[in-house]
């Protein structure tokens, strides 16, 4: 090779050589970026579960979809992290690297092994609801009896000094009409009692059925993502 054709590949190798550093340099950065959204993952975590409270049914479940939710900055983190493989790794990287790919397995068990766990809770937590407030519906319905049944038993007399004892007076002479307007408003009453129970069932029954469904997809997806990373991140499990 003449000296003349030397020279023409000189600037071909030094914009190589620029274009391996800039790379080198943007993989760094994109690197450093991974390993700080894992770090912030890792403690909005430690968050979530300090204090414990296991075993209550509602407790596991806002945290479970708390996990699903901020599933995105660690598999983000993780895909920066393992960007570029093994080019231009720290020696401390390599175990790190081992360590991060086989976590990812661990989370994919971790999130299908949740999804029965999430199921049984919203079944609790819906039986749950339908008795908290079925009892208080019966609690009321019960006073409005014992109101009606007051009324039913009352003379004359003491509808009348009833109603001037709440600054109220009636609007009719005949007694006998007094008392069925106090009954037919009490028998609306527990009318709209039940009603605004049943209504509260199935606004509460369906609230915690859409996110349960949300929840559980979510960690469906999130359980094949971190199963997809472990199996592309071969390379960092039997490098160096």
């Amino acid at each position: 090779m003449t000296k003349s054709s030397s020279d023409k590949f000189i600037p071909l190798v030094q914009e190589l050589q620029e274009f391996v550093f800039s790379q080198t340099g943007s993989m760094t950065l994109l690197r450093v970026l991974g390993y700080g959204l894992l770090l912030l993952a890792l403690f909005d975590i430690v968050e979530m579960f300090v204090p414990p409270n296991f075993m209550n049914p509602a407790w596991e479940f806002q945290t479970f979809g708390s996990l699903v939710e901020r599933v995105p900055v660690p598999l983000i983190g993780l895909v920066l992290v393992f960007y570029g493989e093994l080019h231009a790794r720290s020696r401390w990287e390599f175990v790190t690297l081992k360590f991060l790919s086989w976590l990812t397995l661990l989370l994919s068990i971790l999130f299908l092994l949740l999804i029965p766990l999430a199921i049984g809770n919203t079944v609790r937590l819906s039986k749950q609801s339908y008795t908290q407030i079925n009892t208080l519906s019966q609690q009321q319905i019960s006073q409005a009896e014992q109101v009606e049944q007051r009324v039913s038993q009352a003379t004359p007399q003491q509808i009348d000094n009833f109603l001037k004892s709440q600054g109220r007076s009636s609007n009719t002479k005949n007694p006998q009409e007094l008392k069925s307007q106090i009954l037919s408003q009490v028998s609306k009453a527990k009318t709209q009692i039940k009603n605004q129970a049943q209504a509260t069932q199935s606004t509460q029954k369906l609230n915690l059925l859409k996110s349960s469904v949300k929840w559980n997809l979510g960690s469906l997806v999130s359980a094949a993502l971190f199963f997809s990373i472990w199996k592309i991140t071969t390379w960092a499990r039997i490098g160096r």
